[in-house]
Formats: structure tokens, C-alpha cells, sequence
């Protein structure tokens, strides 16, 4: 049935489209994200109250046992929340096709993803500012934000555990809709990988959320009190301004001279004034005739606008695992994932009172970022042009991640019998390969290739195989190795040719998909959108989702989608007066 009402504001996911009146009909397939919730309901609760809309592609994801913390690694695993997408055949990756895994539904990727939750470094923020040269971006104003969008659940209550988190409250909020922080209970085994790690000579981090997350500590989650957070905790119910439409998909907006007239879903147009967004945001630009001419000429998709950089510039993290065996004395996980019953009677509890078994195991990493003197002195690394050079050297910029405790059985139940084992993935930082998305079809629904082209820059091949040699030189060191009885998953030798053979068979996106319209100055020529979130060339058109953003964060990237998402909203409400 058609909804006839006008909206001062439209978010399409991430593509928001802006003051508008409009015949709205419900059809429209985007995913209301970090980005597009942080933005719908910023607007919202402005001052002055504008109507938005919020469109939908997927469902609500209202059911509760979907929020269990400890099972949140499993979560994409959902067929009716998970696009499915894959990466293109990898060049570098034998030939793999790789999860591409994007969240469908309220909340996006947000409700799919692993729950770290990182902001990066202060440097990368910095670095956005002087690339568009707009302090909106730099890491003071960026840090405002967070603190004003989280409630941070930090407090440690074991007194013996207190050293391995010391936050510092003016680095966190307080009032805002996303729960994050440290889980309750822990994992019997993670003090002593956090102990061993130290002794090895890794500086100890006590709040990765400061601006510089050099050093390895506890992680901070995006769940509290045994419940994952999402993108949808930020649409109170209480704004009664706010409307949410779900199960909703837009193929293409419409354009006449430039200028955004209307969005067409499913073949019907919805009437807009004017228009503001993004998240599959290439696609639908594409779609729409803005994008690469020749690109969109192979199709027959009349040109509105030539705008080369749409597609390009695609970066991505990857990472691959150490995973061994430890002794089953130092650990009771195999009293818990070993029993059926004790699964089910911790699930039953958990749904009572959100407490339990289902709140410990799984629910607590170890995390830490590191630099690498390795990297610095090779000659891949010396190759680089000088400022990607000096922006690697800087303070707060880190070489790699690593992990502990992730629970990869989850993942790959076939391998594990025992459960006594810890994975210790690494993840490259600052990766050099650059890929594309690219049209396979003139259908605007059918989905758009993704190529990320992992490992093809000489760099991130001499890079991979440095940090994993550190990984297991930790591995070795004699406070964890005690208590490692075997070898689960690891490169055949130590060999530079082992080790990278092993990064190519086993190698794994961590789906933070950035920069395909990336943001720049104007004339630019890998950019397509301004620091004010307009598309060039186009008017009434402007994009906030993670495609704009021009810096690989160091970080699990969907905070940096709430910051996307929550700037562009203070770019709105200024320029609107929404809060007068």
C-alpha cells in the first residue's frame, strides 16, 4: 500500500536523502547500518524535530536470541541476514572466492559483525582532516562524537583483574544509546595469554579506545551485559519523529540536469525535493548514471555524470590465524562446548536474566596493535612513496593486529573435537592493495563484483609474512608455549615461502570494505564526494556511509561507521540550523 506523507529528511540505509517532500512507497533495498542509524537518528533528535524516514532493505532482527554475546561470532551465519556476497576470484589467494559477508536487516553489518569495537588511531582521524582539509574530521572533534554516541561499561569488578583495563573516563561517554565496554566474566585462560604476551616484551595497553592503541589488553566489545549492541539500539522508540520502514528495496535515484528529482524501487518512483545518501552506495550510483563513463557505457546506462573514482579505491584488513592446542587444565571450555545440556540450560538462563555461561565463554579478547621494525627496514617498505611512509612512522599508527581467544569453532566446527585451544589471528594494517567493485549487469538488482585484489601490492606479501614470524616467535615464548601441547592451523615452515603460501590459502577478509567514493578535495581525481558529503557533480545528493571514507582506519571499522554517520548529521544540523 502506498504512504502518502512528506519527510524532511529520507535515509536510504546510508543514503539519506534531504529536506524532502515525497510520495513515499515502500520499496526499497538498503541496509539501515552504523552509518544510517547513527545519521537517521541524530537528525531526529535534533532540536527542532524534522521528520525522517528510514528505509530498510532487510528485516527488524527483533528476535532476542540473536543477541546472545557469546554466540555472536555465529550470527552471520543468519542466510536472512547476510547478503552472501563474495569477493572475485583472488589472483593472489590461489584463485579463492572469499566471504564478503555484509549484514541484512536493521542494523547492518553491525548485527552480524564480531563485536570489537575500536575507534582507531587519533592519526588516522588527523590524516582524514589534511586529506579534504576539514578539521570536522580531525581526531578532537572525531573523539567528541564518540564519546557522546557510547554508554561504556568499564569497570572491572575482580579486584586481581583491575590492571588489565584502566580506562580513563574522559576517553568514554556515558549517556549515549550504544552499549559497549568489557564483558563480566572471562575466559579462565585470557590473564595468562595477556601475562605471557607482556613477558615477551609487548607493552600492555589498558584502553585501545584513547587514540593510541599501540600495546595488547583487554578488548572492548560492542555488547554489554551479555547482549550485543547494534546500530537499531540508536532508534528510540521515543522518537515519535522517526519512522522505520523495513523489508524495503531502491534500485537507482533520478536525476534531471544534475540535479536529484526522484528514487525509483522496484520499478515505481518515490518523489523527492530534494535528496542526500549512500550504502550500496557505488551500485546505486552507478545505476543512476553517476560513475566511470566507460564503466556504465558497456551496460547501456545513460550517463548523467562522469565521475571516474565511483568503484575504485576499494581497501580492505585481512588476516589469518596461529591456532593451537593448549593443555586442558588451564582452560574449562571443554566442561561447557563439550555438553549439550550445559549449552542449553546456560541459553535458558540467559534468556531469563541475560546471565550465564552464555555471557563468559567467547565474550572477552585479548587485542593489541603493534609496529614493526621488521616492516620498516625492508625494502617493500622503503618502496613506498614518502608520505605513505611517513604516516606509518607516526606516533599512534600501528604495523598489525592480533587477537587471542577468538573462537573459531564456531566458524569451523569440523576441526575441533577439543576445545581447550586458543586462536591468535593477525591482521594486516596500512595495506598497500587496492581493488574495485564494478558492474557484472545492467539489472540493478543483481549484485555488484567485488575485488579487492588482497595481496597484490609487494608490500602487503612482504608485510604478511613479517608480523605472522612475530606471531609465533610469541607463540614460542616459553610463558605461553608451557602450555601448548600441538599445532593446529599454521604455515608448514618458517620459511618467507611457507609462510606467505600459508597467508594464501587460508587468508580471510575482515569485511572492512572502505573508500569505493572516497571522499577528497575538489578536483581530486580519486574523489567523489566532498568533505560535506556531496557528490560532485550532482546536486541534492550526498553520501555517509563507510564508501567516503578516504583513510583505512586502524580499527574494526564499524565505529568509524558511526562517526560517519553521526559527522554527517552535525554537518546536517548546521547547516539546516536543526538545533535552533
Amino acid at each position: 500500500m502506498a504512504h502518502e506523507r512528506s519527510y524532511d529528511f529520507i535515509v536510504i540505509g546510508g543514503i539519506c536523502l534531504l529536506p524532502i517532500v515525497t510520495i513515499y512507497q515502500p520499496l526499497t533495498k538498503f541496509i539501515g547500518g552504523p552509518a544510517g542509524c547513527t545519521l537517521a537518528a541524530s537528525l531526529a533528535s535534533s532540536a527542532r524535530k524534522p521528520t525522517v524516514l528510514l528505509l530498510e532493505a532487510g528485516g527488524r532482527n527483533e528476535d532476542k536470541s540473536l543477541r546472545v554475546d557469546g554466540k555472536r561470532w555465529k550470527t552471520y551465519m543468519e542466510e536472512n541476514m547476510n547478503w552472501g556476497s563474495q569477493t572475485t576470484p583472488q589472483e593472489h589467494c590461489n584463485g579463492r572466492r572469499l566471504d564478503y559477508s555484509r549484514g541484512k536487516g536493521l542494523g547492518g553489518s553491525s548485527s552480524i559483525n564480531f563485536g570489537v569495537y575500536t575507534v582507531g588511531a587519533r592519526d588516522d582521524y588527523d590524516l582524514w582532516a589534511a586529506e579534504v582539509d576539514d578539521e570536522t574530521f580531525s581526531w578532537d572533534k572525531m573523539q567528541t562524537r564518540f564519546r557522546k554516541l557510547e554508554t561504556f561499561a568499564g569497570t572491572i569488578d575482580i579486584p586481581e583483574k583491575q590492571k588489565y583495563g584502566q580506562p580513563e573516563p574522559t576517553n568514554h561517554g556515558n549517556k549515549g544509546g550504544l552499549h559497549v565496554g568489557y564483558a563480566k566474566e572471562w575466559d579462565s585462560d585470557l590473564t595468562m595469554v595477556l601475562d605471557a604476551f607482556e613477558e615477551a616484551g609487548i607493552q600492555r595497553n589498558l584502553d585501545h579506545n584513547s587514540g593510541n592503541p599501540l600495546g595488547f589488553g583487554l578488548c572492548i566489545n560492542s555488547a554489554s551485559e551479555g547482549i550485543r549492541s547494534t546500530a537499531a539500539d540508536l532508534l528510540s522508540e521515543e522518537l515519535d519523529n522517526l519512522r522505520i520502514v523495513s523489508d524495503s528495496p531502491v534500485q537507482r535515484i533520478i536525476l534531471e540536469r544534475n540535479r536529484v528529482v526522484a528514487a525509483e524501487a522496484n520499478g515505481k518512483k518515490c518523489g523527492l525535493y530534494r535528496s542526500f545518501g549512500s550504502l550500496e552506495t557505488p551500485k546505486i550510483l552507478m545505476h543512476s548514471g553517476i560513475g566511470p563513463a566507460e564503466e556504465l557505457s558497456k551496460f547501456n546506462i545513460a550517463i548523467n555524470h562522469d565521475l571516474p573514482a565511483v568503484g575504485k579505491g576499494l581497501r580492505d584488513h585481512f588476516f589469518a590465524p596461529l591456532v593451537v592446542v593448549r593443555n586442558p587444565q588451564t582452560n574449562d571450555r571443554n566442561d561447557f562446548y563439550q555438553d549439550q545440556v550445559a549449552m542449553e540450560a546456560a541459553m535458558n538462563q540467559w534468556e531469563i536474566d541475560g546471565t550465564g555461561p552464555w555471557t563468559r565463554y567467547g565474550c572477552q579478547l585479548g587485542i593489541g596493535w603493534l609496529k614493526s621494525d621488521r616492516i620498516t627496514s625492508s625494502e617493500e617498505f622503503k618502496d613506498l612513496p614518502q608520505p605513505v611512509q611517513d604516516f606509518m612512522n607516526r606516533e599512534t599508527i600501528p604495523h598489525y593486529e592480533i587477537i587471542s581467544h577468538f573462537p573459531v569453532h564456531f566458524t569451523f566446527p569440523q576441526l575441533f573435537q577439543d576445545y581447550s585451544y586458543i586462536c591468535l589471528p593477525v591482521f594486516l594494517m596500512n595495506e598497500q592493495s587496492v581493488g574495485e567493485v564494478r558492474l557484472q549487469s545492467p539489472d540493478p538488482d543483481e549484485p555488484l563484483s567485488f575485488n579487492p585484489k588482497f595481496l597484490e601490492h609487494p608490500f602487503d606479501r612482504r608485510a604478511c609474512i613479517e608480523v605472522y614470524r612475530h606471531l609465533w616467535d610469541l607463540a614460542k615464548y616459553h610463558s605461553f608455549a608451557k602450555d601448548t601441547v600441538s599445532t593446529i592451523m599454521a604455515p608448514a615452515s618458517e620459511s618467507d615461502e611457507d609462510i606467505l603460501q600459508f597467508w594464501k590459502d587460508n587468508l580471510s577478509s575482515s569485511w572492512h570494505m572502505t573508500g569505493t567514493v572516497k571522499m577528497g578535495k575538489d578536483g581530486d581525481s580519486d574523489a567523489a564526494v566532498d568533505s560535506r558529503f556531496c557528490v560532485f557533480g550532482v546536486e541534492n545528493l550526498r553520501v555517509a556511509d563507510m564508501s567516503v571514507v578516504p583513510v583505512l582506519t586502524n580499527n574494526h571499522t564499524q565505529a568509524t561507521a558511526y562517526m560517519t554517520g553521526a559527522t554527517c548529521a552535525d554537518v546536517l544540523i548546521g547547516e539546516y540550523s536543526l538545533n535552533k
